[in-house]
């Protein structure tokens, strides 16, 4: 298969697209302003191709931070297009849509992953999406856009998650997660006083949690917003941690851009050898994907922020230029299998 990337850094789609031609897949990420004209502009110039989008920043050896960016996946490709509606209240209603769509394209999870670009709600919507997914092995990475807005087709939707389906009709794919964090020793929680609906951790072991992390870190109020990049929470399931950011504060309590329940086990975690992680992260890609075609990922944007703030970012993307083909989009939230993650990155390499 062959992976094309356009960007334009000034929003001009027609600039983006030189280069691409008889595409058998879509992606765009684009800038707030200009998405709905965006999606209308692609649509008209591909009709018919399959194709999902968000609002985003998309990279390459730079990022467009208010501009366009499309990936155009071809030669040895197959893929359909889709969305499931009401992701906030019922996406199992539609859910009937990816059944078809898996059965039409085929493939196993072998050669075939499901990309997704969601509105919202994530958790719940990649609990009802692995049901369909989870039967056949076949994985799925993707991320949150921002405005709470996603395409699909050439259609553009509220409260919903587009996805698409890509099988590999040259080879294998594999989805991968990357973690920089690691535990903090020490400290484990139970979490209480939750509220599912606002993402609200109440207490930590009985006790506030807004106090109970500024007393184990020494900070203030105020830098409780900052320092979630050095020492996001963890919650354990099973051998591995999904990392969970810190959002605001309300009064005694934490809000957060993930899900926390009541009885949940967090650890806090702290900011490793970055640079070492990506490395590892490529070498492991290397050994694996000796021959790769295209390599997609999403970093958080709070993995953007940090490694702009420590002059990594650039680095970073030369670094995994090495893996070939490398593009990719920055989200607000990182989508792994069945699992919601924050300040990670995600992605799907394909042989």
């Amino acid at each position: 298969m062959k992976q094309t990337f356009g960007m334009s850094q000034r929003g001009d789609l027609d600039e983006a697209l030189r280069g691409i031609s008889q595409p058998q897949f879509l992606m765009m990420i684009s800038n707030p302003k200009q998405f709905d004209a965006h999606v209308a502009m692609l649509e008209k110039r591909f009709p018919g191709v399959p194709s999902i989008g968000c609002v985003g920043m998309g990279y390459r050896l730079e990022v467009a931070e208010n501009g366009v960016a499309v990936v155009a996946f071809s030669d040895g490709v197959a893929a359909v297009a889709n969305v499931l509606e009401q992701a906030s209240t019922m996406p199992v209603k539609y859910i009937q849509r990816m059944e078809d769509d898996v059965q039409r394209l085929g493939g196993t999870g072998r050669d075939t992953v499901c990309i997704d670009f969601c509105a919202g709600n994530d958790a719940c919507v990649l609990t009802t999406v692995y049901t369909v997914l989870r039967r056949r092995g076949i994985g799925l990475m993707g991320g949150t856009g921002g405005e709470g807005r996603v395409a699909a087709n050439g259609r553009i939707y509220e409260d919903a998650v587009a996805y698409a389906l890509v099988r590999n009709l040259g080879g294998r794919v594999k989805t991968y997660k990357e973690n920089i964090y690691r535990q903090m020793e020490g400290y484990r929680f139970v979490a209480s006083n939750t509220n599912r609906a606002s993402y609200l951790i109440g207490s930590l072991n009985g006790k506030s949690a807004k106090q109970v992390y500024k007393e184990i870190l020494h900070v203030s109020d105020e830098e409780i917003l900052t320092r979630t990049f050095q020492n996001p929470f963890g919650k354990l399931n099973g051998d591995d941690v999904y990392i969970i950011s810190i959002k605001d504060i309300q009064g005694g309590a934490l809000t957060c851009y993930r899900q926390v329940n009541d009885s949940d086990v967090l650890v806090l975690m702290e900011l490793g050898d970055f640079r070492a992680t990506v490395q590892e992260t490529i070498r492991r890609i290397n050994h694996e994907f000796p021959r790769r075609s295209a390599v997609f990922s999403v970093n958080c944007l709070f993995r953007y922020k940090l490694f702009t703030e420590r002059g990594y970012m650039q680095n970073y993307l030369r670094d995994m230029s090495a893996l070939g083909n490398h593009v990719g989009f920055v989200g607000y939230g990182e989508h792994y299998n069945d699992r919601f993650v924050n300040q990670s990155m995600s992605c799907v390499v394909f042989e």
